[in-house]
């Protein structure tokens, strides 16, 4: 790599928590009007690197290098004084204000005389920044009026906005659609045209390919390599993340369903999210529920859970009808429900890994007032060990687990339910590949013990490879249904976007 051509450099950075190694000697170059893939499983070193070069964390060793010269970043703010921004993947705007106010928090235009805030220029400034990449949101909605994609897009304006010479990109398509994915590419391809250096963390093969110039790897903390992107392929990729090969992504699927209908959904509506959908969940079947976003896929999930009331239809469970108003008359029906938002919705991040998978079946491991402490400690014990969770203990928080790790927390949390019926909404989003490999095994796992699954999933080659049938949406309505054989991604594209055709 050419060292004129080099933007930013981090030299021998090690970082250390408590004693524990974190990152150890760790290097990166980005070169200008480059993208640059940080690859490497949850847990690898990617994001702890990233709060360094963006000033959240100090290294406890090595240095940072900004066209050659040494920079101290003791804080975010000096971060992007020296040109370097960050969209993080948990995005945390303020919902109660405006787009424009979010994006120029803390450097708001003032009248000179006045040093009131010009919210005319603001809003225009804001709007002209919208048209320039092409994007059409109103400046003066409220964030919480935003979809998730919205805030996505508008969290990458407000990188962009500061000018910055480096922009590191946390996941930045986990909640965009296809169409938004290309125009974030098409905004990349942009910057990279300015000169600026973009570091993309994604898990997302195809898009490392598609976008990427130059990839480096982090294993267990440490530098495993750098690579023009054109010289890797996935495999070698796979094989340097996880340091062996991961021949079989996908586990080959026994065939663990019998005739037993676990859950018969019949006509269902709810009103601005879905109209008259209908399917059966066989027992040890996996039912992949797919489609475009807003097509419907976790309203139905949230409607047979409770959380959206049905306004018709009916919804048995082994041939019984049942009546769902709220989530504990489906936890007591044996429906589990693990949301697509791990962090928001199905964990408690500052308490520890014994207390998440037990707060939902605190009846089992208590006695009144009291807590049975040996059974819960033979409860979770066993649990981690079958999920095969990487913990420290069953104390450790689980703030500081990998993503992969932590899904499996959720997913221990609601085995401990007793259910028949698991909906899993996006079950590996965010997650590194290795640690998808281990979720699809255990979801074939669980089948072979008779749980019946319902797995909500945007990303093709997981519904394709998990699913023993297909279930396709299309702006609420269901619009086929597929056997894998059959299935491709053309045909379920074409399904998935059959309504739009036809209006």
């Amino acid at each position: 790599m050419n060292d004129q051509q080099v933007l930013v450099e981090m030299k021998g950075i090690s970082k250390y928590f408590n004693g524990i190694k974190a990152l150890s000697n760790v290097n990166l170059k980005i070169r200008k009007g480059t993208v640059h893939a940080l690859m490497g499983e949850n847990g690898a070193g990617k994001s702890t690197a990233m709060k360094i070069l963006s000033g959240i964390y100090k290294p406890t060793e090595g240095k940072v290098l900004l066209e050659g010269k040494e920079i101290f970043l003791d804080n975010p703010k000096a971060a992007l004084d020296n040109g370097i921004a960050m969209i993080h993947q948990e995005l945390s705007p303020i919902f109660e204000m405006t787009v424009a106010e979010n994006i120029f928090l803390g450097r708001e235009p003032v009248y000179p005389k006045l040093h009131l805030v010009n919210y005319s220029k603001m809003y225009k400034d804001t709007k002209e920044m919208f048209e320039s990449l092409n994007l059409s949101i109103n400046p003066k909605k409220k964030m919480k009026e935003l979809s998730v994609s919205e805030i996505q897009m508008v969290e990458i304006v407000k990188a962009i906005s500061y000018n910055s010479k480096v922009i590191i990109m946390d996941e930045p398509t986990s909640s965009l659609a296809d169409k938004e994915v290309e125009q974030l590419f098409s905004i990349i391809r942009r910057l990279k045209k300015e000169g600026k250096g973009i570091i993309y963390i994604s898990h997302k093969m195809d898009e490392i390919f598609q976008i990427s110039d130059d990839i480096t790897v982090f294993r267990d903390g440490e530098y495993i390599s750098t690579n023009i992107a054109k010289e890797l392929n996935n495999e070698t990729l796979i094989k340097r993340m996880v340091g062996r090969e991961l021949t079989d992504v996908f586990p080959e699927r026994r065939q663990t369903i019998t005739d037993q209908v676990a859950l018969s959904v019949e006509g269902i509506s709810a009103k601005g999210h879905f109209e008259n959908v209908s399917f059966q969940l066989k027992k040890g079947e996996i039912l992949g529920l797919t489609g475009l976003m807003g097509a419907g896929r976790t309203e139905i999930a949230k409607a047979i859970f409770g959380m959206i009331p049905i306004e018709s239809g009916t919804i048995k469970l082994n041939n019984e009808e049942i009546k769902i108003k709220e989530p504990k008359d489906a936890i007591k029906h044996g429906i589990a429900f693990v949301t697509e938002d791990r962090k928001e919705e199905g964990l408690v991040l500052p308490m520890s890994v014994k207390q998440n998978i037990t707060i939902s079946s605190l009846k089992k491991v208590t006695s009144g007032p009291m807590m049975k402490v040996n059974l819960e400690v033979q409860v979770v014990d066993d649990l981690i060990k079958k999920l095969k969770i990487k913990t420290h203990s069953r104390n450790q928080l689980v703030e500081t687990l990998s993503g992969g790790n932590q899904q499996k927390i959720v997913l221990a949390k609601w085995l401990l339910t007793d259910p028949q019926v698991l909906i899993l909404d996006e079950p590996t989003r965010g997650i590194d590949i290795g640690a998808k490999t281990e979720i699809y095994k255990l979801m074939d796992d669980l089948t072979k013990e008779g749980y019946s699954i319902i797995m909500i999933s945007s990303e093709m080659p997981e519904v394709l490879g998990m699913s023993d049938r297909i279930i396709v949406l299309s702006e609420g309505k269901v619009t086929g249904v597929l056997n894998p054989k059959e299935a491709t991604q053309e045909k379920i594209l074409r399904l998935a976007t059959a309504n739009k055709m036809e209006v």
